[in-house]
C-alpha cells in the first residue's frame, strides 16, 4: 500500500472509530452504517483496501431470503476452527455497512486483523461490491421477489449478476442453490468454479406450485419448466423438455445431512453454510457438531420466554419467506401446540413501501387452520383485510378468531394473553416490525 493510501487510510479509520464511540456512548444506535458512510468519503476506494488485508479471503452471502442465518452459521462453523471472522452480524448490507464491519475488525492504523470475511451483500449492491472487492467465495442462496419498488423482476438482477461475476479470477468459488432455476442456469454460464446445493428429498415436495412463484419458465429458452416436484416457491427438480437444460448437479445428498431450525428454508440454509465450508477444507463431522448446537439470529426462528410463555418469531417480509413460515406453523398447529398466530406488517424502507406483496401469500392456508389470528403493525388493516378475504375464501371458517391491535405493545400482550402455557406463540413480523417486536419482547433495541 503506497504511503499516501496509508495516510488517507488511518485518517479514514480514526474518524469511523470516533464516530462509533461517539453513536454508541450517546445510546444513539449500534453504530453499524453511519461510520463507513463517512469513512468512505474520506477514502473512496476504502473496501478496496480492507477487503485486500482479509488473510484467508472475503466470502459473500447473497439471495433474498436466509442471508443472515446462513452468515451466522457459516461465521460460527469457521470461528470454530479457531479462526477470526468479521461479519456484519447487524445485517447491515449495503456498502456503508459493509466498511463498517471491517473497520470494526482494524487497528488504529487500518491494519485489519481477520482471517475471513463474511459479508452478507444486498442483492443489488453485489455489483457494485464487485468492482472493489475480488473475494474467495460467492455463495448465492435464491432470488426470488423481493421488494419490487426497488429491485425489480428476479432476471434483470441475474443478468447483473452475471456481467459482474464472469470477469473474475478463475479460481474464485461461487456456490449456489440448483434448486432455483436462474442459479442453476447462472451457474452453468460462468467460468468460475461453480459448486450446487440442493434438495434431494421427494418427501418433501409441496402438494402443488404456490401463487407466489417467480421463476417457471426456462431461463434459456423462455419454455415453461417440467416440475417432477417443487420443494418452496419454484425451488424444486426441473427440466426443460425443450431445450434440454436441467437442475444443475449436486455437491451434497441433502438427505445425509441434518439442519438447523425448523423449517424447509432452514434446510437450504444449512446446506449452503455447509458445502461453503467444505470448500474451504472443513470435515463433515466438525460442521454436523456445529449444526445440531446452532441457536437463531435474531427474528429468524428465535425463541424467547415471555410471562412464562414459549415464543418464537419467524421473520416474514417476501411472498416466499410469508408462504414457508405459514407452512411452518401449520406444521406445528397439527401437533397442537401453535394456535395463536400475531402478524405484524409495517411499509417502512427496510420493509419496502410496497404491501401489495401480501395478496401473493397463501394466507388461506393459515385461516383454514383455524385458531387466533392478532393483526398488528403501520399496515394492520391491510393485513386484517387479507385474512377477512382469507376466511371468505375457506367458506367464512368460524374456527377462526381475527383480533385487531393497531397498538404492537398491546397486541402482544393479547397474544400472550391467548396462548396456553402448552404452546409456542408465533409471531409473524415484517422486518422493521420484529426489530419492534424484539424490543418490546426483551427491553432493548437491536440496531
Amino acid at each position: 500500500m503506497k504511503l499516501p493510501d496509508r495516510i488517507r487510510l488511518a485518517l479514514a479509520v480514526g474518524v469511523a472509530k470516533t464516530v462509533t464511540a461517539i453513536v454508541r456512548g450517546l445510546k444513539l444506535g449500534a453504530a453499524s452504517v453511519l461510520p463507513g458512510e463517512i469513512a468512505r468519503r474520506l477514502h473512496p476506494r476504502l473496501l478496496s483496501l480492507l477487503c485486500e488485508q482479509v488473510n484467508r479471503g472475503v466470502i459473500l452471502v447473497v439471495g433474498t431470503n436466509g442471508k443472515t442465518t446462513t452468515s451466522l452459521l457459516l461465521r460460527t462453523i469457521l470461528s470454530s476452527q479457531g479462526w477470526k471472522v468479521a461479519h456484519n452480524a447487524t445485517g447491515a448490507n449495503l456498502l456503508n455497512g459493509l466498511i463498517t464491519t471491517l473497520l470494526g475488525n482494524t487497528d488504529l492504523v487500518g491494519q485489519l486483523r481477520a482471517d475471513y470475511a463474511i459479508l452478507e451483500v444486498d442483492e443489488n449492491v453485489l455489483p457494485l461490491v464487485l468492482r472493489e472487492c475480488q473475494p474467495r467465495i460467492i455463495l448465492a442462496l435464491n432470488l426470488f421477489r423481493d421488494q419490487l419498488d426497488r429491485y425489480g423482476e428476479v432476471d434483470t438482477i441475474s443478468r447483473r449478476w452475471q456481467e459482474a461475476i464472469s470477469p473474475l479470477p478463475q479460481d474464485t468459488i461461487v456456490v449456489l442453490n440448483a434448486d432455483d432455476p436462474t442459479l442453476s442456469h447462472l451457474g452453468q454460464q460462468l467460468p468460475q468454479r461453480v459448486r450446487f446445493f440442493g434438495l434431494s428429498e421427494p418427501s418433501l415436495y409441496l402438494d402443488k406450485i404456490p401463487h407466489a412463484v417467480d421463476s417457471i419458465y426456462c431461463p434459456s429458452c423462455g419454455h415453461p419448466l417440467d416440475y417432477q416436484g417443487v420443494y418452496l416457491s419454484h425451488l424444486g427438480d426441473f427440466q426443460c423438455l425443450n431445450c434440454g437444460f436441467s437442475k444443475s448437479q449436486l455437491a451434497l445428498d441433502s438427505q445425509a445431512w441434518p439442519q438447523i431450525l425448523i423449517g424447509v428454508y432452514n434446510k437450504y440454509n444449512t446446506l449452503a453454510a455447509g458445502l461453503v465450508a467444505q470448500e474451504i477444507g472443513i470435515e463433515r463431522n466438525a460442521i454436523f457438531e456445529i449444526v445440531k448446537n446452532f441457536k437463531a439470529a435474531f427474528g429468524r426462528a428465535e425463541e424467547l420466554t415471555v410471562n412464562g410463555r414459549h415464543v418464537r418469531i419467524l421473520l416474514s417480509k417476501n411472498p416466499v419467506g410469508m408462504n414457508e413460515t405459514i407452512r411452518t406453523v401449520n406444521e406445528i398447529k397439527k401437533t397442537g401446540k401453535a394456535s395463536v398466530v400475531l402478524l405484524v406488517l409495517n411499509d417502512r424502507i427496510p420493509d419496502g413501501t410496497d404491501v401489495s406483496w401480501i395478496w401473493d401469500v397463501d394466507t388461506e392456508k393459515l385461516v383454514d387452520g383455524g385458531g387466533t389470528l392478532i393483526v398488528s403493525g403501520d399496515r394492520v388493516y391491510d393485513m386484517a383485510l387479507r385474512l377477512q378475504y382469507s376466511r371468505e375464501q375457506t367458506n367464512g371458517n368460524d374456527d377462526v378468531r381475527l383480533i385487531i391491535r393497531e397498538n404492537l405493545e398491546e397486541a402482544i400482550a393479547t397474544a400472550l394473553e391467548f396462548t396456553p402455557a402448552s404452546e409456542t406463540l408465533h409471531i409473524l413480523p415484517t422486518y422493521s416490525a420484529m426489530l419492534e417486536v424484539r424490543q418490546v419482547l426483551t427491553g432493548r433495541k437491536i440496531l
